[in-house]
């Protein structure tokens, strides 16, 4: 009799396949609980701005062209669009150009919500329409399903990429890692595997660059924000309290050992250092701006609270933490472990970081905003 095998998510088509946020408008979906990575792309706004005033001022298209890779769903998407158009106006203003006519493409693996971003449109395109007057142009907007580790557009053909908490998911994780008992690096990961993982995301991350140098014209920019870590500090994060959880439930045999042992994130957390490194040794791009903003796990928590003073508790804040990892996470963790157990475990998960919030006075993680500018 042939021995069962557990499934393996650690890379290749099965990985892009289920790699997405959860869907919908429901109340673990990302749309409803991406408050953290607007954070992210509002403290990224000034970089992306000063990236594409210095574009203007070179290029003066007709048509301004816009990849937004990793766009996921939900108003964030709409936000960067919105961000866009905005910071051209302003820049057409000054040089007292027309606006341009408008093509973005959004793009995202083929699990994507696509569909909720689409139904939203004629309301954001009738918004735009009434706040800009009548010298707005034609904004044309598609969705680009695929992988951004593959080539997506033609050559020379796109004047600024965007890509917001998207480049730290790595095509695949390492493969033959021993890694028995965790999901994800922690501080007492062998050096065996920090070196796989890095190894992976500086081919990933190479193969990235390289092909969109090949996508955006000369003198076109990408701003990009992903997860960084403190090479400093010991390793904390919403990842290594995954791995924790998943081996408490296999203790409990509420979920299969060899479920977990052959289970690893595709996702890594890289240094300024790191990340400088693979950029500069790729060599098509300019590093213009790469910058570490560091923001608490509950960041942008009180963004709907007019009163800074309504600091909400332990528990909700954890709620709030709980709830993002969910709707980022869950598609892959359900995928393994089964749809049964994924209250459980991110109930279990929340408890986990309210304990650390009781032990721990703060609570912070290092954001990599990276700006760039495609060489002649």
């Amino acid at each position: 009799m042939a021995t069962k095998k557990a499934p393996h998510l650690d890379g290749g088509m099965d990985t892009q396949q289920v790699l997405h946020m959860n869907d919908g408008i429901g109340d673990n979906s990302y749309a409803n609980n991406s408050l953290l990575q607007k954070k992210v792309m509002m403290k990224a706004k000034p970089i992306l701005e000063e990236n594409m005033m210095r574009l203007y001022s070179i290029i003066h298209p007709q048509c301004f062209v816009v990849a937004d890779l990793g766009c996921s769903s939900g108003p964030n998407t709409l936000y960067l669009l919105s961000n866009v158009i905005n910071i051209i106006d302003t820049v057409t203003c000054k040089l007292n150009l027309k606006l341009p006519v408008f093509q973005f493409f959004l793009n995202d693996l083929f699990g994507n919500d696509f569909n909720s971003i689409i139904k939203s449109l004629p309301q954001f395109l009738e918004s735009l329409e009434e706040n800009k007057g009548h010298n707005f142009g034609p904004c044309f907007i598609n969705a680009t399903p695929g992988s951004f580790y593959k080539r997506l557009f033609p050559d020379n053909s796109i004047h600024l990429v965007h890509s917001s908490y998207s480049l730290h998911w790595l095509s695949k994780a390492p493969k033959e890692l021993v890694n028995k008992e965790n999901a994800h690096l922690t501080s007492t990961s062998p050096p065996g595997m920090h070196k796989a993982y890095l190894e992976q995301f500086q081919k990933d991350f190479k193969l990235f660059l390289k092909l969109r140098s090949q996508e955006v014209v000369a003198g076109g920019g990408m701003v990009l924000t992903l997860f960084g870590r403190d090479k400093t500090c010991d390793i904390r994060t919403a990842w290594t309290i995954i791995g924790t959880t998943l081996n408490d439930m296999v203790l409990e045999n509420l979920i299969e050992e060899i479920k977990l042992e052959s289970f690893n994130l595709p996702l890594y957390d890289p240094t300024i250092e790191e990340a400088k490194e693979v950029i500069e040794d790729e060599g098509s791009f300019t590093l213009q701006r790469l910058e570490s903003v560091v923001l608490g796990w509950d960041a942008n928590i009180n963004e709907d609270v007019d009163d800074e003073k309504n600091k909400l508790d332990l528990n909700k804040r954890a709620q709030f933490i709980t709830k993002y990892t969910r709707a980022a996470t869950e598609p892959l963790l359900k995928t393994q472990f089964g749809e049964q157990v994924m209250d459980e475990f991110f109930l279990r998960f929340k408890n986990k970081i309210f304990q650390l919030m009781m032990d721990v006075e703060i609570l912070e993680f290092p954001n990599l905003i990276i700006s760039l500018i495609k060489n002649a």
